[in-house]
């Protein structure tokens, strides 16, 4: 059995840690606040975010990040990603040499505009051939019920990929490898954006033409800045792009639509924040995006509109009137 230690707790972090130990991996699953784990251990559910699911006993949970990454063959980071350096600088030195680090995250860093890769890179001293990532239409609730699903894996070593893939694949769960792990990563990210203002224009009441309009338009925009960034245009023709994004943009479980539904209603970005635990990432990493997208000189108006109503510049109204006005052009 291979040792994986998933550092998170939260609903994405322990519905992939049941991915594991039904792959017959050892889990120990590290949360900040004891009494979750301590609840997981005992009653064999993570109430709080996935109530009524039964955690495999091969899961483990420990606050002690110590004890939890002791010699982890694979961690998988599934923390909040605007949370990511804070956590991950004391863990390096806790770090098994040679283990591989996985990220479960979908953003970019406010103020650095790195990709999650890139931070942790930056904070472990790991080459890129001992981080992975995984993305894709992978909703936390539907996985955890072990509904079927299929997944990204990304590495640029193809190796470590398949590697990583073999150690998740599940009768229910199929991950397929990947070596672009830029357009995995910006695909991951700005999925979260697009579906804000999907959820925006369900908000105000518009139709599928509408939110149909914005899942395209968004598409295109991700694939500008993936290609401005090096990545492969086709990545976001599969699961890393469309697939999540399709997945994020449609479903009531998508925490960046139901956000965007949030402030289509009426409510504001402080009022949301305050009724829920849960973090939807697209408002956190909008900032990033539009600052790395101008870095590359790529528009991105969908990203930026959003970016202009989470500052406050705007009204979901005002952002619909703004971006339907704007200028008639080419589609390509």
């Amino acid at each position: 059995m291979t040792h994986v230690a998933v550092m998170g707790a939260g609903s994405w972090g322990t519905a992939f840690s049941l991915v594991l130990a039904d792959a017959d991996n050892e889990v120990r699953l590290w949360g900040r606040r004891p009494e979750v784990c301590d609840a997981i251990n005992t009653t064999r559910e993570n109430a709080e975010y996935l109530p009524g699911v039964v955690l495999p006993e091969p899961i483990v949970a420990d606050p002690d990040p110590v004890k939890a990454l002791d010699g982890a063959d694979v961690v998988v980071l599934a923390v909040p990603s605007q949370r990511l350096r804070e956590n991950l600088t004391p863990w390096a030195e806790m770090l098994s040499p040679g283990s591989v680090l996985l990220s479960l995250m979908k953003g970019v860093e406010v103020g650095t505009a790195k990709r999650m890769s890139e931070v942790i890179a930056e904070v472990t001293g790991a080459g890129t051939d001992r981080i992975a990532v995984l993305t894709g239409p992978n909703l936390s609730h539907e996985i955890a019920a072990r509904q079927p699903a299929a997944s990204v894996v990304a590495c640029v070593d193809e190796d470590v990929a398949v590697r990583m893939q073999r150690l998740m694949h599940t009768p229910m769960f199929r991950p397929y490898t990947n070596t672009d792990v830029v357009g995995c990563e910006l695909g991951g990210a700005t999925k979260n954006v697009i579906a804000l203002a999907v959820g925006m224009a369900s908000g105000l009441g518009f139709g599928d033409n509408a939110k149909a309009s914005v899942i395209t338009r968004g598409l295109a925009e991700t694939g500008r800045l993936a290609a401005a960034a090096g990545a492969d245009p086709m990545t976001m023709a599969g699961l890393a792009g469309l697939g999540d994004l399709v997945a994020t943009c449609t479903s009531p479980l998508s925490r960046n639509r139901t956000f965007g539904e949030k402030l289509g209603q009426g409510m504001s970005v402080d009022e949301i924040i305050a009724s829920t635990r849960q973090v939807a990432e697209g408002v956190r990493s909008c900032e990033s995006l539009r600052t790395l997208a101008a870095g590359f000189d790529v528009e991105m108006p969908i990203v930026e509109h959003v970016s202009g109503l989470v500052r406050g510049e705007m009204t979901p109204e005002q952002m619909v009137r703004s971006l339907i006005s704007r200028a008639a052009t080419s589609e390509r």
